[in-house]
């Protein structure tokens, strides 16, 4: 009753210290000297602040909620680092050479955009599979977004490989395999449906990936 009466009270506002956690980091680490990673920390500090004023909550109580959340997601909260670790792996065991071939064998080496389609969709396909972009980058962009796009048609390798990152991670949106994002979020919220979270993202996710393909051709 407690929740519901506060959810009520509050809103949409809820999500403010969520957007101000982006904001801030974006206007630091590309207006300042500071870097994002200085930025991340300030924007957190301050949306802290934004959330306690809007909740009315004590300062003790984020640290409580802070902990209560860790020990619900439990070792999904490390899952990240794990899968990245395990990206490199694959693409140690030669898993990038092999779909390196399967591209250029049926995408033609002048065609930039179905090059782009296919680097784009391969970080879509293996994300779904891996259950984390971090883990398909390594291979994805060994086999095809350093030789195909940064080698043989001089594609910028920073805008590259960020907007590879955000075509992984329409994956993720789409993928059950992402536990902490789609999985762990169902258990929280007690909703009824377990795939109810992706549902719901899907057709942001599809949309983002047309963007991130047009974009990223766009760069190149």
């Amino acid at each position: 009753e407690f929740k519901k009466g506060e959810a009520v009270r509050i809103g949409n506002v809820i999500f403010v210290p969520a957007l101000l956690v982006g904001i801030i980091t974006f206007v630091i680490g590309f207006f300042t000297k500071l870097g994002a990673l200085v930025g991340i920390g300030i924007a957190a500090i301050i949306a802290m602040g934004a959330a306690l004023y809007i909740t009315k909550g004590s300062f003790n109580q984020g640290f409580h909620e802070g902990r209560r959340l860790i020990d619900a997601i439990g070792w999904t909260a490390i899952l990240s680092q794990l899968l990245a670790a395990l990206g490199y792996l694959f693409n140690l065991a030669g898993v990038g050479k092999i779909i390196s071939s399967a591209v250029a064998s049926v995408v033609p080496a002048d065609n930039v955009f179905l090059i782009v389609v296919a680097y784009c969709i391969g970080m879509v396909i293996f994300t779904m599979i891996m259950g984390n972009a971090f883990a398909a980058f390594a291979m994805i962009t060994s086999a095809i977004g350093v030789p195909m796009l940064v080698v043989a048609h001089g594609a910028n390798p920073a805008a590259v490989g960020a907007i590879a990152m955000l075509a992984g991670y329409c994956g993720t949106l789409m993928t059950p395999m992402a536990a902490n994002f789609n999985i762990v979020p169902v258990a929280l919220l007690e909703m009824r449906d377990q795939y109810g979270v992706i549902k719901a993202q899907l057709p942001i996710a599809l949309i983002m990936l047309v963007l991130n393909i047009l974009l990223m051709y766009y760069f190149i």
